[in-house]
């Protein structure tokens, strides 16, 4: 209840052009900033210094004209930390949808690397333009680390999507992600990392819903398996996922983008129907969740549905764009 209420007062705050709670405060940012310089001690040089590109057709030997398919946000979303396009989690995003829509998908990567939530106006325009049936958000954890008031997060989000399924795009948002689970840094930054990062998810959550789209709680989803395998799970850095990590997070990602589409998986099922700011607040505490309006659109109430044992989606062992050579984004 508690969390509901602090996510209300967020998304209230940013409906009302206030700053809302600042995500990190002076003397918590202080200490930031001597953790990062710590982790950097720790952290390796990056797997890649820039993303695969990964803009393209995929499945291009089904039938059927291309699905489109947008990618928008941060590190994550561009796919830093892996070589391959078919090892990012837009990549194989594209590959899935693919195989259950039984049509090509033709990806559009419009993130870039560091973004923030204000970055989302110039990524939608640049994604409008290969008119997007679908698109998939990954953003919010450098809006933490840069202390940028929640409420102004959010506001940044909710116009993006309302963009987006105003030209007629079905929208995922992958929430802020955990940061508490990355490995670099140490208590107390971790319990004051993981706090933060839920807390704007769980408002992310509120404002895309009420925009029209969908979430899919990434929370510290990958932070046992990081924890028991940071090798396999992190990339050099040991910050940004590896092959295996955007494995998970486009496995949890996918079965909301394929319904989105109406290509219902098998493998969901509903927790149940509650308000908005309480279904969000729970969400933000249960990796995988995902929370998404009623049919009937009502945004006040919503329903929780949580994936099945899905296995990862692992990277394909041949390229995933067989017809096009990819194009810079």
């Amino acid at each position: 209840m508690l969390r509901a209420l602090t996510t209300r007062r967020i998304v209230a705050a940013a409906a009302f052009g206030g700053g809302g709670l600042t995500v990190l405060g002076g003397l918590t940012f202080a200490l930031l900033v001597a953790e990062a310089k710590a982790a950097r001690k720790i952290i390796q040089g990056s797997a890649a210094l820039l993303p695969p590109v990964t803009d393209g057709l995929y499945g291009g030997h089904l039938p059927g004209a291309p699905l489109s398919f947008a990618m928008l946000g941060d590190s994550t979303a561009a796919g830093i930390g892996v070589v391959e396009p078919d090892e990012t989690a837009a990549g194989l995003l594209a590959a899935g949808l693919s195989a259950s829509a039984g049509r090509p998908v033709r990806l559009t990567n419009v993130a870039v690397s560091g973004s923030r939530s204000e970055a989302l106006e110039e990524q939608v325009a640049k994604a409008l333009e290969a008119e997007p049936e679908v698109a998939v958000i990954m953003i919010g954890a450098n809006d933490v680390t840069a202390r940028v008031p929640a409420a102004e997060s959010v506001r940044h989000l909710e116009r993006a999507v309302s963009r987006l399924t105003a030209a007629g795009a079905r929208v995922v948002v992958g929430t802020c992600p955990d940061l508490g689970s990355v490995e670099p840094l140490l208590q107390p930054l971790r319990w004051i990392a993981q706090r933060t990062s839920r807390q704007l998810a769980a408002a992310q959550t509120v404002v895309v819903v009420r925009a029209g789209g969908r979430t899919v709680s990434l929370g510290d989803l990958l932070g046992r398996d990081f924890a028991s395998e940071p090798r396999e799970f992190f990339s050099a850095d040991r910050y940004h996922p590896s092959a295996r990590g955007y494995g998970a997070a486009a496995a949890a990602l996918l079965p909301s983008v394929t319904a989105a589409l109406d290509l219902e998986p098998e493998d969901r099922f509903a927790e149940g129907v509650l308000p908005l700011y309480l279904a969000a607040a729970s969400a933000a505490e249960k990796p995988g969740t995902e929370v998404a309006a009623r049919g009937d659109g009502a945004p006040r109430w919503v329903t929780l549905l949580r994936r099945r044992g899905t296995a990862p989606v692992r990277p394909r062992a041949t390229p995933a764009v067989p017809e096009v050579a990819p194009g810079m984004a």
